[in-house]
């Protein structure tokens, strides 16, 4: 009789939950026994040639080595037959070479299973693995030879659970190093050109806790899948998932209330992009750790707008937008284009923040919630509110400081993200009505002095027209194009993006320094 759990997860979001607020999270998983489970522990480890390879300790003959650390027999790799939805039939040896008299753990094939990579334990302690490699000979249907013990390994240190991804260029495995943040924490090493190992890297405060992280598995080089007991969980190990971006990896999300228990969940690994097998020592098993078949239907949701200026309705570039948790922990930030608009993935039935930070607006922070189940995009756009320009001394003048004003390249057209910084220039002068002020237009050194001296001189122009359009008395308002004369940063053919954007601006003197 199948048991069925629902989970709600989206891979894309970036959430981690505290334990009382673990719920769907945003998969959909149907989950069913796999009919292959006994007394003793089977956990799933991966295919070869078709054959789900598992470990287990079950017993073979009567005379079966007992291992006095789990009061089992020593750990042997069996291969077994997939007969479809999940279910698994005739465990039978892998491999006479790669199964000994000590315990197997966990083994990964390279993505032409011509090269495999397992843990054994050592001859004197049965919870101490090593990592070893085997070449599969030419020719052959699972005669592995070259078997090595490969230079990662440490004295008193076990390394557990090797992954290959699918580029074949990392080995991801778990390992109580001596620089653990934790227990056993997760590292990967490059393998290179010719077969051998980088040091060992560890992943870092993101993934690691100081409790143990294991079983890490990779999916299509995007998704970071592993087993923790110090990620905030329902008890035991937890799976979690990460994305894998070019940064490095994001904050783990805790994949659910039904995949997961208050019992351990190892050895998370997909048969395709919606089915898969994973391993529980739950109490509705038949005992120890068993083998679970699950299905899952990926959901899809985003919250996406624009970002408006308060008073004048029209769209903000370059405004940075952050996607935090409920427990303020940033999950995903961008900054927005020409067209100020903002996209983020979200999981759904969650509680969000969107924020937002942008040269002279005040910083907004909007609550946003994901109500619905099912494939959904939510539209909100955000308004924030525009800072004050301050009036302050620079270089012996009296100025209103404000973002600068925006051209096109070579063009004197104010660009529209322009006008909300000419609309603070103008509610200055309205509330100071006795203010006079010289408009000083600069520009960068591309081009000849003369081209540039004209075009300062139209820029200026077209900031007064628009002051004046808008209300301000001509008599007040006077305008200069300075050229290149007067750079802030004098790089002269040096010049670097950065600095030819500084000494492009337009500055807004006061004349009566007593109004």
């Amino acid at each position: 009789m199948k048991t069925y759990f629902l989970i709600i997860l989206s891979l894309q979001s970036i959430f981690l939950f505290t334990q009382s607020s673990i719920g769907t999270n945003g998969f959909q998983f149907e989950i069913s026994d796999t009919g292959i489970n006994t007394k003793f522990s089977e956990i799933g480890s991966g295919f070869f040639k078709e054959k789900l390879i598992m470990v287990s300790s079950k017993k073979i003959g009567a005379l079966a080595k007992i291992d006095p650390n789990t009061n089992e027999a020593y750990k042997e790799l069996y291969c077994l037959d997939t007969l479809g939805n999940g279910i698994l039939a005739n465990p039978l040896l892998f491999s006479r070479i790669l199964n000994t008299n000590d315990s197997e753990g966990q083994i990964s094939f390279s993505p032409n299973q011509k090269t495999v990579y397992y843990s054994r334990s050592s001859k004197t302690n049965s919870l101490e693995f090593k990592l070893y490699k085997a070449i599969l000979e030419e020719g052959s249907h699972g005669n592995w030879v070259n078997e090595k013990l490969l230079s990662i390994n440490r004295e008193n240190v076990s390394i557990e659970n090797p992954f290959v991804n699918a580029k074949c260029d990392k080995l991801y495995f778990s390992a109580n190093m001596p620089n653990a943040i934790g227990g056993y924490d997760i590292y990967v090493s490059d393998i290179n050109p010719d077969g051998t190992l980088s040091t060992p890297k560890n992943l870092g405060e993101k993934i690691n806790t100081h409790s143990d992280d294991k079983y890490p598995y990779v999916f299509m080089d995007t998704y970071l899948f592993f087993s923790s007991k110090g990620h905030e969980g329902m008890g035991g190990f937890d799976f979690f998932v990460s994305e894998i971006s070019k940064d490095g990896y994001k904050t783990p999300i805790n994949m659910g209330n039904t995949i997961n228990s208050k019992y351990d969940e190892v050895a998370y690994f997909n048969v395709n992009n919606s089915a898969g097998y994973f391993s529980s020592n739950r109490p509705n098993g038949k005992g120890g750790f068993d083998i679970y078949y699950f299905t899952t239907n990926h959901i899809k949701q985003t919250v996406e707008g624009k970002i408006l200026d308060f008073n004048t309705k029209e769209v903000l570039p370059n405004t940075t937008v952050i996607l935090k948790d409920r427990n303020q922990k940033e999950i995903d930030q961008l900054i927005t284009g020409k067209d100020g608009t903002y996209r983020f993935n979200v999981a759904p039935l969650e509680s969000y923040t969107i924020t937002t930070k942008k040269n002279n607006f005040k910083d907004g922070s909007f609550d946003f919630a994901s109500y619905r189940s099912e494939n959904t995009t939510y539209n909100k756009n955000l308004e924030i509110a525009a800072t004050v320009p301050v009036i302050a001394e620079v270089n012996n003048e009296l100025r209103i400081i404000s973002e600068n004003i925006y051209f096109d390249f070579a063009k004197h057209d104010i660009k529209k993200e322009s006008y909300i910084i000419l609309n603070k220039i103008i509610k200055v002068l309205n509330d100071h009505p006795k203010i006079k002020i010289a408009i000083n237009s600069h520009t960068d050194n591309k081009g000849s002095d003369a081209f540039n001296l004209n075009l300062s001189e139209k820029r200026a122009k077209s900031t007064l027209n628009y002051l004046i359009k808008n209300g301000i008395s001509k008599n007040r308002l006077s305008s200069k194009g300075c050229g290149e004369r007067k750079p802030l940063i004098d790089c002269k053919n040096s010049c670097s993006k950065k600095d030819l954007q500084t000494n492009r601006r337009v500055e807004f003197v006061i004349l009566n320094t007593t109004p």
